[in-house]
């Protein structure tokens, strides 16, 4: 699926949201952000960056992202489960938020809780990411 920059940005800086949540950033998250970042287009510099700096940095507004489409809210919905869940457990923080994406992109609860159940099946197994489904996308 072929995204916009907008879209690639507000996914990435989700995600910074997502993981700041917990006050903590693992060894696993920076993995990730740092796979989800350069699947997106972005430098590798710019991603440990922005990681080292989210919990810092307060001025970042934490508003949930909205996305071009349903589709990519879901994806977006997926890998942030996928990433909550990389310590092993997801904090009530991070759930809530991800929850507030669901309801801003207008995704079913049902759908979301359904998401979550799988995803907590299946801790630590994350072989394949929604990103990896996605190209970004230049307009001339």
């Amino acid at each position: 699926m072929e995204i916009s920059v907008i879209d690639a940005s507000n996914y990435f800086k989700g995600l910074l949201l997502l993981i700041r949540k917990d006050h903590k950033v693992t060894g696993a998250e920076n993995a990730l952000m740092a796979r989800i970042g350069k699947r997106l287009g972005f430098e590798k510099e710019f991603c440990e960056s922005a990681v080292q700096e989210i919990l810092k940095n307060r001025y970042i507004e934490d508003s949930p992202p909205e996305f071009s489409s349903r589709e990519l809210a879901m994806m977006f919905v997926r890998d942030g489960l996928a990433l909550a869940f990389a310590d092993s457990v997801m904090d009530y923080k991070e759930e809530k938020w991800l929850r507030s994406v669901v309801d801003k992109n207008s995704l079913s609860r049902h759908w979301f809780v359904e998401e979550l159940v799988k995803t907590s099946n299946r801790k630590n197994d994350i072989g394949h990411l929604e990103v990896d489904e996605l190209s970004v996308f230049h307009s001339p």
